[in-house]
């Protein structure tokens, strides 16, 4: 009975240590896009990418040293596949934050992944999911006296969503075909060669230690800490828990624009957030009960 009290009490510490891990792991995520406004002002948003992707790749290099000779023709396709995706994502999210609100940006890239896990679990009955997700993202459009969504910038963020979409796909592929990391190094060196031809032209303009420093830090924040975070948590609570704290998203990025690049929101594009929150979190406990 003591043995039994004492595992319980590990489960659910270990359980709360997660939920905070993942909590870290978003806000990295969602604070990090956030700052990186500073930069994409400074040098665009391609060449803050391409460094970006750059200093995450070299760090995570060092720190894995994947033997890519011994790789073989499958897994450079997984690396290859999936660092290009990485790169086309990332290069569409950031133009599109440099155009349009940071929360209406995430909420539009959210509905990729949505739309995998939706049709994932056969549709049905589960398309009420998407479809509520997108009356959110109408609602996060209007501002009460006009849209917001500039159309150049909505279509990027569709892009970083058709992105995001795949990359899961991608993702899952990778991880069977690579031990721990280096599925992830390899991908982001691939990202960051695919990302040189848009970034180059402009990435002379941050070689200077103020410019340097500020892609280091963006490319700790994203995705090198947030990844090891998400890995931990992982390890020590539920799958099903970390894919509805996951969808909490597009509120942290909501608010991550309010704080940092003070971007207000109406009561309609608080309900608009909400809609997409709980479209997200009703087709990951939707999938939970599938058997």
């Amino acid at each position: 009975m003591a043995e039994q009290q004492v595992l319980s009490q590990q489960n659910n510490a270990g359980l709360a240590s997660g939920i905070l891990l993942c909590f870290a792991s978003m806000s990295c995520i969602q604070f990090g896009a956030a700052f990186s406004a500073t930069a994409i002002d400074a040098y665009g948003p391609s060449a803050t990418t391409f460094l970006r992707l750059v200093m995450a790749a070299a760090v995570l290099a060092l720190i894995v040293r994947p033997p890519m000779r011994s790789y073989s023709r499958e897994q450079w396709k997984s690396a290859l596949l999936l660092g290009a995706t990485m790169a086309a994502m990332t290069l569409f999210f950031f133009a599109a934050i440099d155009r349009i609100p940071l929360g209406l940006a995430v909420a539009i890239e959210f509905l990729g992944p949505l739309a995998v896990a939706t049709f994932s679990l056969g549709g049905g009955w589960r398309l009420v999911w998407p479809l509520a997700a997108f009356v959110g993202v109408a609602l996060l459009s209007h501002d009460g006296e006009g849209w917001i969504g500039d159309p150049v910038g909505v279509l990027f963020a569709c892009g970083s969503g058709v992105g995001w979409g795949a990359y899961i796909v991608l993702m899952k592929k990778a991880g069977k075909a690579f031990r721990g990391l280096e599925g992830l190094s390899m991908s982001l060196i691939v990202a960051a060669v695919v990302a040189a031809p848009f970034g180059l032209p402009r990435a002379g303009e941050a070689m200077n230690p103020e410019g340097l420093a500020m892609m280091f830090g963006l490319a700790l924040l994203v995705p090198l800490l947030p990844y090891a975070l998400e890995m931990t948590a992982l390890r020590r609570m539920p799958m099903s828990a970390f894919g509805i704290l996951m969808s909490l998203e597009p509120a942290l990025g909501a608010l991550a624009g309010f704080l940092v690049l003070s971007q207000p929101m109406t009561p309609l594009q608080m309900l608009g957030t909400a809609l997409v929150v709980a479209a997200s979190a009703g087709v990951t406990t939707s999938g939970n009960g599938k058997t």
